[in-house]
C-alpha cells in the first residue's frame, strides 16, 4: 500500500468531523491535493472510502467506511485468486520433488481455507457487532457524530 494511502486511512479513522474535503485532508496531512485525490481514488476502488456531497455544496467530502466486505477483510475474491495462482504453480511443478512443491501446496490449502471460512467469520462478526451496538459498546453508524 502506498504511504499516502496509509496516512489517509489513519487520518480518516480519527478525524473530526468524520467527513473531510480533499482540501481539508491535504492541509491536515501536509500533502498536495493531487496526492490526496489519488489516494482517495485508490481507496474508492477498494470500497474503503466513500464520497458524499451535501445539498448545495460544490465539493465532495470523503469518509472511511467499514460497511463493505473488502473494507472488513471478508472479500474472498483475493483468496480465490491466490488459490488459483497456487494451483497454476502446482501444475508447473507437477513433476518436481515434494519438497519443492511444499510451499505452494500449503499456500493453495491456506487460500482455500480462507475462502471457506471467510463467509462464516463474516456472519459471526456481524452478529457480534450487532450485540456490541445493542450493548452501547459500538456506536450506530447511522447516528450523527
Amino acid at each position: 500500500m502506498p504511504p499516502m494511502v496509509g496516512r489517509l486511512i489513519g487520518y480518516l479513522a480519527v478525524c473530526d468531523p468524520r467527513e473531510q474535503s480533499i482540501g481539508e485532508l491535504a492541509e491536515s496531512l501536509l500533502a498536495s491535493r493531487s496526492a490526496i485525490a489519488n489516494a482517495v481514488s485508490y481507496l474508492e476502488n477498494l470500497t474503503l472510502v466513500e464520497r458524499s456531497r451535501a445539498a448545495g455544496e460544490r465539493m465532495d467530502r470523503v469518509r472511511i467506511t467499514m460497511s463493505s466486505s473488502h473494507a472488513m477483510g471478508f472479500d474472498v475474491s483475493e483468496y480465490e485468486e491466490q488459490a488459483e495462482l497456487a494451483r497454476e504453480g502446482l501444475r508447473v511443478l507437477a513433476d518436481a520433488a515434494p519438497q519443492r512443491r511444499a510451499v505452494v501446496l500449503e499456500w493453495a490449502a491456506f487460500a482455500d481455507f480462507l475462502v471457506e471460512r471467510m463467509p462464516i467469520l463474516k456472519q459471526e462478526w456481524e452478529a457480534r457487532r450487532e450485540a456490541l451496538r445493542a450493548a452501547g459498546e459500538l456506536p450506530d453508524p447511522t447516528s450523527p457524530q
